[in-house]
């Protein structure tokens, strides 16, 4: 295993020992509660709200209340967000679906921190916004078209990775209708999120269509946190992620034919082993994950090994949030620790 520098400090046992991360993500933050995500100080609202979820598991509330304020606030009419901003600034126009569903999974995940009823109550419109705009866009075989353009043009295309992240979204949803009783729109969301579900078990056919995103790992662990629970399904996931992706010692590649492991992947397939009960592996990868960092103990995007060099030197927010809450899921945290490892709502 490649050793790298500068990691003793970091203990993704307990939250002190990732404290320094949460401190790294509030120093990012701007005053409107925008978490910048880019060297250029851009973000888009996925990346965002990760970031959030990692303020939120290290106990940095009032952050992270203030980023979901930041996305109550530039929430188009329709429930979407634009692709990417500049602090308020919309960059890019176009509205990706799983952007508009995730606030669901954010807004829960502090729910089960904190257990403020009150908060739910006043999320809901903005989560009840996000989740309609994505089933507007729902395929009568379950799945959801990723994307509107700026000129309100749908592009009929179904991103198997998007599509397993807004399966959980739903599930979260799904969640909070329970909590605040709303049983007419439970029953519509568990409805959209069954075909979902059905999709991402039996994908052929139906994602992916334009492109080929196989070389990309998400590909193959989302729909594990999506919540997938095809045993055959699963195995055949998990059999492609060890001979394509896996680099052991070192942790998972973001791509299948390049030399080059990422910190967000290999925490967020930390994650997804620890799911399906393979504690060992997940343990590994997420000790891989926090060995890429700088001499604060900041991780970076990730690491070139024919190279053997840091690539690119950049420290995004949302890879330590993507560290953070693999930590909280391999260790057990905090009571939000089986947000992605657990199926939300009750039968």
């Amino acid at each position: 295993m490649k050793e790298f520098p500068n990691t003793s400090h970091i203990d993704p046992s307990s939250l002190d020992g990732l404290n320094h991360l949460g401190k790294f993500l509030e120093d990012t933050q701007l005053l409107s509660g925008a978490i910048p995500s880019n060297q250029d100080g851009s973000h888009d609202p996925w990346d965002h709200l990760e970031a959030v979820m990692g303020l939120a598991t290290l106990g940095f509330k009032d952050q992270a209340l203030n980023g979901l304020q930041w996305m109550v606030a530039n929430q188009n009419e329709d429930g979407s967000w634009y692709n990417l901003y500049q602090d308020e600034e919309p960059l890019e126009l176009n509205k990706q679906t799983n952007y508009a569903s995730y606030i669901a999974v954010a807004v829960w995940h502090f729910y089960l921190l904190n257990n403020n009823i009150n908060f739910l109550q006043n999320f809901w419109e903005p989560v009840k916004k996000g989740i309609l705009f994505s089933l507007s866009l729902q395929h009568s075989n379950g799945a959801i078209a990723w994307n509107i353009d700026e000129s309100e043009k749908i592009d009929e295309d179904y991103l198997l990775t998007g599509c397993s992240s807004i399966a959980k979204s739903l599930e979260c949803a799904i969640a909070i209708c329970q909590v605040l009783e709303h049983q007419s729109i439970e029953s519509e969301w568990r409805d959209a999120h069954s075909k979902l579900i059905v999709a991402l078990e039996n994908p052929a056919e139906i994602f992916d269509l334009k492109k080929d995103r196989s070389r990309f790992s998400m590909d193959w662990y989302y729909p594990i946190l999506g919540g997938i629970n095809s045993k055959q399904r699963i195995t055949s996931l998990i059999e492609n992620i060890k001979d394509s992706f896996w680099i052991e010692g070192l942790g998972i590649k973001c791509v299948s034919d390049e030399p080059w492991v990422t910190v967000a992947e290999t925490s967020e397939c930390s994650i997804a082993y620890k799911k399906i009960g393979e504690d060992k592996i997940a343990s590994e990868l997420l000790l891989n994950a926090i060995a890429i960092v700088d001499r604060e103990g900041i991780p970076y995007m990730g690491w070139q090994f024919y190279e053997n060099i840091y690539w690119p030197e950049e420290t995004p927010s949302w890879t330590s949030a993507a560290c953070i809450l693999a930590a909280d899921a391999n260790n057990q945290l905090t009571p939000g620790a089986d947000l992605f490892i657990k199926q939300q709502f009750k039968l």
